[in-house]
């Protein structure tokens, strides 16, 4: 007896998806949007957020660095971001109501960052990659770097999903 994969989302379905992650992450959580926080990508594997740098977002006026409460939401919000594409990818058959439903019940229940460098560029990306999407807790270390590629801050974070 063999274990069927489960039934995939149409690909319209899965554009609805989308769409509601996207106006979750980028608008209705209101500090998201404050920070400007936009989805850069949905694979599964590493979702991600990107933002830019802007005069309010400076943690030291002296050298324009990244502030470092930032650079911590950037790395939350990854995780958390990264467990609901996972939940999505988990339960692929669900609807996009469905998976919204389910999103209702995210939540950081640990978080740990380490500050490797200066917060600096022009444009940042935060990507999630889960380590482990358990029936009530997602594991998730994530990456904060600079358009150049340069790895500014790394993260672990913990999730309750159900």
């Amino acid at each position: 007896m063999t274990n069927a994969p489960p039934p995939r989302r149409s690909a319209a379905e899965q554009q609805r998806l989308e769409a509601a992650l996207r106006d979750m992450f980028e608008h209705r959580l209101a500090f998201n949007e404050v920070i400007g926080f936009r989805v850069d990508s949905f694979d599964p594997a590493a979702p991600s957020l990107c933002f830019d740098m802007r005069p309010d977002l400076i943690g030291h006026y002296l050298h324009g660095r990244l502030h470092g409460g930032v650079i911590s939401t950037a790395l939350d919000t990854a995780g958390g971001f990264a467990a609901v594409v996972g939940i999505a990818e988990k339960f692929c058959g669900d609807t996009a109501i469905e998976v919204a439903h389910r999103f209702g019940r995210v939540g950081t229940v640990d978080l740990r960052v380490d500050y490797l460098r200066q917060g600096l560029g022009k444009r940042f990306t935060a990507t999630g990659r889960i380590t482990r999407l358990g029936g009530r807790i997602a594991s998730v270390q994530m990456t904060l770097e600079n358009e150049a590629g340069v790895l500014i801050a790394t993260g672990a974070g913990s999730y309750v999903i159900s």
